[in-house]
Formats: structure tokens, sequence, C-alpha cells
């Protein structure tokens, strides 16, 4: 593990260098002993894919631990005691998710370009897509937004040269080996082959994002018709 200040109020625990699954359990099984037994002035854990965030009150630190040199040597030192002999078999249940997906035409506007540079049918591609299951790697760049490995390496396609200024909510996208769901309207430059009529994130649920760091994504194909009828609910 390497241990790095981010700003005044925060250390970054690196626990890998590649994405993987090993690392992946690795970052969850430190995310979970961070929760479960907190340093002093603890404010939030933040995983990443090879790396967790802990930020934490430098003040509540200085006052509670008189005798530290620093509030980032003290909770360093912390952290280091209680990130040994982590257990990657015991991270509880593993929670499957399914996604209805209405692939092409206007809802997919790139299925065709991402079909024709794989010298694929548009129906392979939604074959392919539909056919992985995808790890939730990380929630990163908007509230609710899954970063998913497993994409089929047939489908690994470069994200667009010019990004969209908005991209709906709920549109499907593959950027280079990834692909994912955009939760929110927002600038995105990946390549857009489908729409779910599922929120994402919606401020107004118990969980407010859909899916979480370790669940399994599957898509599931479906009609036009299908996704108004769910997109009317």
């Amino acid at each position: 593990m390497h241990f790095a200040p981010l700003g005044d109020s925060a250390v970054m625990i690196t626990l890998g260098d590649t994405i993987d699954e090993r690392t992946h359990r690795l970052v969850r099984a430190a995310s979970r002993r961070i929760h479960s037994d907190p340093p002093p002035g603890f404010i939030d854990v933040v995983p990443a894919f090879v790396s967790i965030v802990v930020h934490y009150d430098p003040l509540t630190v200085a006052r509670q631990q008189r005798n530290v040199s620093t509030p980032h040597r003290f909770i360093v030192e912390f952290l280091r005691r209680r990130l040994v002999d982590l257990d990657l078999d015991n991270l509880g249940a593993v929670r499957t998710v399914e996604i209805p997906v209405c692939y092409g035409d206007e809802l997919g506007p790139d299925l065709d370009d991402v079909a024709r540079l794989h010298a694929l049918a548009p129906e392979e591609v939604i074959r392919l897509h539909t056919g992985a299951e995808y790890l939730v790697y990380m929630i990163g760049f908007m509230p609710g937004f899954a970063y998913l490995g497993g994409l089929p390496e047939q489908l690994a396609t470069p994200r667009r040269k010019t990004p969209r200024t908005a991209v709906p909510a709920g549109t499907v996208g593959i950027g280079g080996r990834q692909t994912g769901v955009y939760p929110l309207v927002s600038p995105g430059g990946w390549n857009l082959i489908g729409r779910t009529p599922m929120k994402i994130f919606d401020i107004a649920r118990d969980e407010a994002t859909l899916v979480s760091t370790g669940d399994r994504v599957r898509f599931r194909a479906i009609t036009r018709a299908e996704f108004d009828e769910i997109a009317a609910r």
C-alpha cells in the first residue's frame, strides 16, 4: 500500500496498479474495514479503480490527539495498522441488477458506427452487449455513473473525437474497454448505443444510485414500445 497526502485533509491509499478484480476486491475490503473502524475525524472514504481516498477533519485529529506531530502522519499510521490482513472473501452478498435497454435509432445513435467499426451487424453488437455480465468497479464522473468492466473485446471502441454537449439521462455508451449508463443529462464522448427508461440516479429514492461498487449488471434488450411503457410508469 502506498499512502500519499491529498491536500491537507485527505489521504490517498493506492492498492495496485492494474484494473482487475483482485485489486477491486482489495479496494472494497479496505473501504469496508475503514467504515467499520474509522480514524478520529473521519468524514468519508471514496473508492476508485485502484485506490481509495480517506477524508478527515485535521482539526478534530489535532484536538483529540494532542501529542501527534501532524494530523496527516497520525491518520496514515492509524490506517496502516487497520488495513493489515484484509479479508477479500467476505465482502457481502453479490447483487445483480438488470437494466432494460432499447438499442439503436435515436436512442442509440452510434450503434451503427460501432457495428461498422468492428465489421458486425447492429444485432450482433446488441447480442454481445447483452450477453456479458459487468462488474461495477467504481462510481464517478457524476452522481450514479458506474464504470462497468467486462465489455466483450469485440466491442472495445475508442471515445468519439468530438464529444456531445448534452447526452440524455439513461443513455448507454461504450468508451474504450468499458460501458456505462449516463445517469443525468451531461456532456459526454462515449459511443451511444441505446437508452434505458430506468432512473439510474434519483435523489428521492432511499438509495439514490441504482447500482453500487461491487454490484453485477446485466443489460436486457427491449423494444421501443416497452421502453415507452416503462418510462411512463
